[in-house]
């Protein structure tokens, strides 16, 4: 349901965001399947993994194709004026591409998950989301939000014969925003929730919920904040970083000052993440074992420990 240019980041982001949001999961579910055969332990049996590419082939790519068939001039961010400016690879691409992303960007941030490096797969989902908003706010040529705010060709070739005011008014009583509220209620809604539910599930696994140092809903606010948040605030200064030094000096700038937000051990960024209580290194569940095998199957290591 977004244009084509920036669907790719959105379901690599969804991706990596749904599979931090179930970190502490995926690090039982390996470590119950680690004495498995190979049916148990491959990808295919994962749960999370496989609700991630049905909510990508369902709802993702269904809409998607919905908004490039009613108005191919905006899903394509004016690129083709028409349904004749469409190359058939594009749909192929966009229909292909979206579930391979989503699944791409989970197995990314899994391994990370569960190789105790909980930070650099949050890391994954605030590149994929800044690739979207990046797109969208400035695009390949600066007019990146002049694409998204244009319904049709002729505003886009119109757009600077009026006020941006006028334009976004025009956009939000247009079809194309009509046919956005309805399905981003749908994909956004479920997106939400499944981000959220795998959280809370993870908080219920018996010794997660001491990592997490604030209230639930201060957690779940913090965790949006930092996915999405961040990362548009991202794009919005890397945008008037390139608009004010160019995008020689701009964006070389910009990538000091994500290093130094992100990267430094007294970040800010890293400060927030550890008060959500989702995996920051290795963590097991004291999961109900056999009592053979209960000195080196059970037991809690917390992220502060490990």
């Amino acid at each position: 349901m977004i244009q084509i240019q920036a669907a790719l980041f959105w379901a690599y982001a969804i991706g990596a965001t749904f599979a931090l949001s179930a970190g502490r999961q995926l690090q039982v579910w390996e470590r119950i399947n680690a004495g498995e055969g190979p049916r148990t332990r491959s990808r295919a049996a994962n749960p999370y993994l496989a609700l991630t590419a049905l909510f990508a082939a369902v709802l993702m790519v269904p809409t998607g194709l919905f908004l490039l068939w009613q108005n191919p001039a905006w899903a394509t961010m004016h690129v083709a004026d028409g349904h004749d400016g469409v190359w058939a690879g594009f749909v192929l691409f966009y229909a292909g591409g979206i579930p391979v992303a989503a699944i791409i960007g989970f197995l990314v941030a899994q391994g990370l998950v569960l190789v105790g490096a909980g930070y650099w797969a949050y890391l994954q989902c605030v590149g994929g989301y800044f690739l979207l908003f990046g797109t969208l706010v400035h695009g390949w040529d600066g007019r990146g939000y002049e694409r998204f705010f244009s319904p049709g060709a002729r505003d886009f070739a119109g757009w600077r014969q009026d006020s941006v005011v006028n334009h976004v008014l025009d956009f939000l009583t247009s079809g194309t925003f009509l046919a956005l509220l309805v399905f981003g209620a749908a994909v956004i809604g479920t997106m939400l929730l499944t981000e959220i539910g795998w959280l809370m599930e993870g908080w219920s696994l018996p010794g997660a919920d001491e990592d997490r140092t604030v209230h639930r809903f201060l957690a779940i606010a913090i965790a949006a904040a930092g996915v999405y948040g961040l990362p548009f605030a991202g794009a919005l200064v890397a945008s008037v970083l390139v608009r004010l030094l160019g995008g020689w000096i701009g964006l070389p700038l910009f990538a000091v000052l994500a290093g130094l937000t992100l990267l430094s051990r007294r970040s800010p960024v890293r400060w927030l993440y550890g008060l959500v209580g989702v995996p920051h290194q290795h963590w097991r569940a004291d999961l109900d074992q056999d009592p053979d095998r209960e000195g080196h199957e059970t037991g809690v290591t917390s992220d502060r420990s490990a």
